[in-house]
């Protein structure tokens, strides 16, 4: 892979001169994104599933075409993908129609964002989290005694920290889970841009994933599930295209996915979804040079003085987090975005993990295929500088 040409597929850095290091939040979008979206309204414009007139016909076999993408690209069938505005969308979807009045526990790791963390206190679970060893690695021993006395628990994790960018060993929690009788969900949307998802190899129950965090557009995202599970899941929300027959005394819901998918879609988002990921599923060695900039990152920081990284951690992709003596991570963030390098510090939606480390927040430096070598070499400059500043 060649970031410097890769860039070029990036409208945004045609129209700035900056270096953006904030990927994990949201990523940029190629040109072929940006035009398929537009070619949806310029062209073929109209409601999905539901009208018989050619633009309507077009419009819905380019969504489900779409489906039929994405669903592929994680190893799922068209029939177990679930559209949804996002991760989190996905998450609280089945927090409300799978997990809510069938499970007392739900098993957690300090690594989790917000979002795999409030919808479970909102349903009343009981919350276990299981304990990490000093580089923050799920602890499995610990983790499989929790299990077995939580059986019939269910387990939500998160595929990569968004924090730390630590790799958690899904394969084996998954099938440790199935054990003890308890279903899992995995969080993966960190994952979904920096390594290959097999959702059926991992054998997962759930699996949550967002576009905006891998070159799509915003407010799109989806929800695989084992398609025997969410046959005898109940639609959380109601309205247009999920039903086969509506009366005032009843209503008959239509199969998976549909009946998940109440009232009109966003479909230009959905189109756009597709056509990242097959932008995505053509640019070369992604994983390659994903563990070459972290590696280079890495060094370079710790050839500062006064940093700390917290974790030494071998699993690690798309993102790290430091923060330096003395100095607080807001003003580094601010002194480096003068410098037109743009990166997030705070506590990054994981208010739990930064008490567990006893800080309130970190400077993060999280990595897309448009990063370079010499991205990461302005950013140390500037680091540097700003620390100048600082003490």
């Amino acid at each position: 892979m060649k970031s410097k040409d890769t860039k070029l597929n990036f409208v945004f850095f045609k129209n700035e001169d900056i270096i953006y290091l904030d990927n994990a939040a949201t990523t940029q979008k190629p040109q072929v994104v940006i035009d398929s979206m537009n070619e949806y309204y310029e062209r073929y414009c109209s409601n999905i599933h539901r009208g018989s007139h050619d633009l309507g016909s077009r419009a819905t076999t380019k969504f489900e075409n779409a489906r039929d993408t994405i669903a592929k690209y994680i190893g799922a069938g068209s029939r177990e993908l679930i559209f949804t505005r996002g991760t989190t969308e996905a998450i609280n979807l089945v927090a409300s129609s799978f997990v809510k009045d069938k499970y007392n526990t739900v098993i957690l790791t300090h690594l989790e964002h917000h979002s795999n963390i409030i919808p479970w206190q909102l349903q009343g679970l009981n919350i276990k989290v299981i304990p990490m060893d000093k580089d923050l690695n799920i602890d499995i021993k610990e983790y499989e005694k929790m299990l077995q006395e939580n059986v019939h628990s269910f387990v939500s994790i998160t595929h990569v920290s968004n924090v730390f960018g630590i790799v958690n060993p899904i394969k084996e929690l998954v099938k440790i889970a199935h054990k003890y009788d308890c279903e899992v969900l995995i969080d993966g949307a960190q994952a979904l841009a920096h390594i290959n998802i097999d959702v059926k190899d991992l054998d997962a129950d759930f699996y949550a994933i967002s576009s905006h965090k891998a070159y799509g557009p915003t407010g799109i995202g989806a929800l695989y599930g084992k398609y025997n599970l969410l046959l005898h899941m109940k639609p959380y929300q109601g309205g247009g295209s999920m039903i086969a027959d509506v009366s005032f005394e009843n209503s008959i819901f239509l199969d998976p996915p549909m009946r998940f998918e109440a009232g009109t879609q966003a479909i230009a988002e959905v189109i756009g979804f597709a056509s990242a990921l097959t932008y995505l599923k053509n640019v070369d060695d992604i994983e390659i040079h994903d563990k070459e900039l972290l590696s280079y990152a890495r060094a370079s920081l710790e050839s500062i003085d006064g940093i700390k990284l917290y974790t030494d951690a071998l699993n690690v992709c798309g993102n790290l987090s430091f923060t330096i003596n003395n100095i607080h991570h807001e003003d580094i963030a601010i002194l480096l975005s003068k410098q037109r390098i743009m990166l997030r510090s705070g506590h990054h939606c994981a208010m739990p993990l930064m008490k567990h480390l006893g800080i309130d927040g970190t400077v993060r430096l999280s990595f897309a295929i448009y990063n370079t070598k010499e991205d990461i070499d302005d950013t140390i400059k500037a680091l540097r500088r700003a620390i100048e500043m600082l003490l």
